[in-house]
Parts: C-alpha cells; structure tokens; sequence
C-alpha cells in the first residue's frame, strides 16, 4: 500500500489540475467536431485517456528530471528524486498507463489510432526540451493539446484545419499558463540551467503572457465563429478574457504564491471556453 501511495503521488492523481489543462481542449474539440452531440462512449474514452496519458507523462517527466527535481524546491520531495522509488518503477508505471491507454482506443477509427502514436512520442520526448528548448512550454502545450486532433479525428474520421488552429491557440495557452508556472521555479531553474519561457522572455515575461492569453482566445474566437457559434459562446469567451485579465493582478508582482495561484486558476479559465461552447450548441 505504500508502493501504490508513491505510484499515485509520482503520477500526480493528488494534483488533477493538470488532468484538466489537458480535458478542457480535449472536450472544445469533441463538442466542436459534432455540433454539440459528442457520442457518450468517445467522450468518456477520450476523458479516461487523458486521465492515463497525463498520469504516464508525469512519470517520464520524472524519470528525466531524477537528477534535477532535488534541486528544486517545489519538486524535492517527488518520490523518484527523493529516492522512495526506483527508475525503473517510473518507466514500468509509465508503461503500463500508456498501453491501457491504447487498449482505449481500439474502438475508434485508425486515424485516432495513428494521431495516438503520435501524441505518446510527443508526450514522451517533452521532459527533454528543457534541455535546449528556449520555450519548452510551447511544445507541451502541443502535447497537452494534442487531444484535438485526435478528437476531430474519433468524430469525423478527419482532421480539418480548424482543429489545427485550435491546437496553435492551445499552445499559446500553455505558454501562457506555465509561463506562470515556471515563474515559480525561476530562482531554482536558473542555478541549474533548465531552459523555461520565463526565464527567455526575462522582464518581458508578464507581458508575454497577457499576448499569449490574447492570441488564445482570439483564435478559438475565430474558430468557433466559423463553426456557427455566436452568442453564449462569445460570453464564455468574455468571461475566460476576464479572468486572463484577473491572472494579470496576480502575475504583475512575479511573487512565487500568487503566480501558482494565477496557473492553477487556469482550469477555470478552460472551463468559461468550454461551458460557452456547450451552451451555444445546447442554448443557441
């Protein structure tokens, strides 16, 4: 039982606020894709998957920072860094949730199943590009969105271009979240030389993400406008730029508490988009 405690903080189920950075797209994409009747069973295909995918990823994130996360002051006491569990305990958990992951998806269509190979290289190789990448946040946003095209793909047997353009505005997104988030950890990241987007943009870096939320929204603004959504989803979108604006009072003085405060906020920011989505589908 101590074992299973350990799997479940190293896989992060007792902080789901990443579980749901990742479901927020992922459900504006399965509403989208089918006019707002996603099929009850891809939904909660797709909503399980992310709940396993995230949870591999943590691992293998983990796993590459075993020597890096003592360093830092947030993740010290992780329990592979801590020495609680073995590396390889981390690429077997890793493992096993990502080959459940796919068993999931074997009732949707092949194009899933590739865009699937994909998603799990991409989640893969993330913990990775904080060693060259100067905006790590950037490809993990295309990680955390990657549910997208994936679930355009389940629904319609294709990827259109609109779910494309929703994956850019979700890389903006992420940029602009775990902006904040890598705010926290800058002292720590710049001792040991990790490569994250706050330290790159430097005294610009509250600026930046105010820019990134802007584009985000604008561009799930345009797509959904095109997809024939109009009022209550221009309100959640109304509601998501408010509460952007709301991240921008606590970011604006760069302490460490107030930014955590401002990337956790994030889910409700998820949640204005999609609850306009589905109001429109459902009200409009």
């Amino acid at each position: 039982m101590n074992k299973l405690a350990l799997y479940f903080r190293l896989v992060r189920l007792d902080k789901p606020i990443g579980i749901l950075l990742l479901l927020w797209p992922t459900l504006w994409a399965l509403w989208m894709a089918s006019g707002g009747r996603p099929d009850i069973a891809i939904v909660l295909i797709f909503t399980v998957g992310t709940i396993l995918m995230r949870s591999a990823g943590c691992a293998i994130n983990d796993y590459a920072d075993r020597d890096i996360d003592k360093f830092v002051k947030r993740t010290a006491e992780r329990p592979l860094t801590a020495g609680r569990i073995k590396g390889w305990e981390a690429l077997m958990v890793a493992g096993v949730l990502a080959v459940v992951s796919f068993l999931l998806i074997l009732p949707l269509n092949a194009l899933t199943k590739q865009l699937s190979v994909a998603a799990v290289i991409i989640a893969g190789t993330y913990p990775y590009f904080k060693r060259f990448f100067a905006i790590p946040q950037a490809y993990l946003g295309i990680a955390f969105g990657f549910g997208i095209p994936m679930g355009f793909a389940a629904v319609t047997g294709e990827v259109p271009a609109v779910a494309w353009w929703l994956l850019v505005a979700n890389v903006f997104w992420a940029v602009a979240y775990d902006t904040e988030y890598a705010m926290v950890d800058r002292d720590d990241d710049l001792k040991i030389g990790i490569r994250t987007s706050a330290i790159t943009f430097g005294r610009f870096d509250v600026a930046a993400v105010m820019l990134c939320y802007g584009a985000a929204l604008a561009i799930i603004l345009v797509c959904g406008w095109h997809l024939g959504l109009r009022y209550w989803f221009v309100a959640g979108i109304a509601v998501a730029a408010v509460m952007a604006l709301y991240h921008y009072t606590l970011i604006r003085g760069r302490e460490r508490m107030a930014c955590f405060a401002a990337f956790r906020h994030n889910n409700w920011l998820g949640a204005a988009v999609f609850a306009g989505v589905a109001l429109d589908y459902a009200l409009g």
